[in-house]
């Protein structure tokens, strides 16, 4: 039986690699080839093929119908390609993933559900790192990170993973002694609990309520959520934290100070460089993540 002939695989990684990332200049760093050279290798599949995939206007390439429809049926068929050769490779070998996580989330969303993951990939194997600046580190110490902040950098692949409402969060003998409206002289003797990371916050809660310029007693800041949240059921001042957290704390000690909805500035998002999507444990974590909905 005559062997069917196969596209030039380069050319067909470039071809891919323009696509996902979205910029011709993007894939020929991660590539390590000049533009021109990518742009023989897209060429050479264009020929193979003997369609159009790109439109080419000045340093810009963009998709046509046809390379849309190409890339459609192509794309899954060079995943399931790539998967068949790892499992080749890796056959009985640790899947090793150095992630980045918030220790709030990592306690509330993501350690409740890791045994799901486990089930589903018996090989993957994930070292958990909770330490500060986790996005400055992703693509150097870590392969990938969750982070809670307005906006990642765009230079990396991200996903949004929530929208949060901002709460101000006391212990149920503080919220009785405060009242249920807001009073700026009660406030103003208040000790405020933040996240260092999520100053804002405390910002964004005291306009909602229509005090902007309440200059409380104090602000204690720490670098963990978990802390905020246990300073605030001993009584030590109202947390500034998302209603998530709160909700998934499922601690009777604590209450909820004035029905006002705020929306946060801040989000969890899942991060990584792009390149490090094609790598197996990084893909596993991530297909995984967004299909838990967590």
């Amino acid at each position: 039986m005559p062997v069917r002939r196969l596209p030039p695989l380069r050319a067909l990684e470039a071809f891919v690699r323009v696509v996902r990332l979205g910029s011709a200049k993007s894939a020929a760093n991660e590539l390590a080839l000049s533009p021109s050279a990518l742009s023989r290798r897209v060429a050479a599949l264009e020929d193979f093929t003997g369609k159009r995939l790109f439109t080419r206007q000045h340093q810009a390439m963009k998709l046509t119908e046809e390379g849309q429809a190409f890339y459609n049926a192509v794309a899954p068929k060079l995943e399931e390609l790539a998967e068949a050769v790892e499992a080749q490779v890796d056959r009985g070998r640790v899947l090793r993933l150095h992630l980045g996580v918030p220790s709030l989330f990592g306690g509330q969303r993501l350690f409740p559900r890791l045994p799901e993951l486990r089930k589903l990939h018996p090989r993957l194997h994930i070292d958990i790192d909770t330490g500060v600046h986790s996005e400055d580190r992703v693509g150097d110490t870590l392969d990938a990170a969750i982070v809670l902040s307005e906006e990642p950098d765009p230079a990396f692949y991200r996903v949004q993973l929530d929208q949060n409402m901002v709460y101000a969060i006391v212990s149920r003998e503080t919220a009785a002694e405060i009242g249920p409206v807001p009073d700026k002289k009660m406030l103003s003797k208040q000790t405020f609990l933040i996240h260092q990371d999520l100053p804002d916050s405390l910002d964004a809660w005291k306009k909602a309520i229509g005090m902007p310029d309440l200059v409380p007693a104090a602000i204690d800041k720490f670098d963990s959520g978990q802390l905020v949240l246990e300073a605030a059921a001993q009584g030590l001042g109202i947390a500034i934290m998302h209603d998530d957290h709160f909700r998934r704390s499922h601690d009777s000690r604590l209450a909820r100070l004035f029905d006002i909805n705020v929306e946060s500035p801040y989000r969890y998002w899942f991060i990584c460089k792009p390149k490090a999507l094609e790598t197996r444990p990084v893909r596993i974590f991530h297909e995984w993540l967004l299909q838990a909905g967590l």
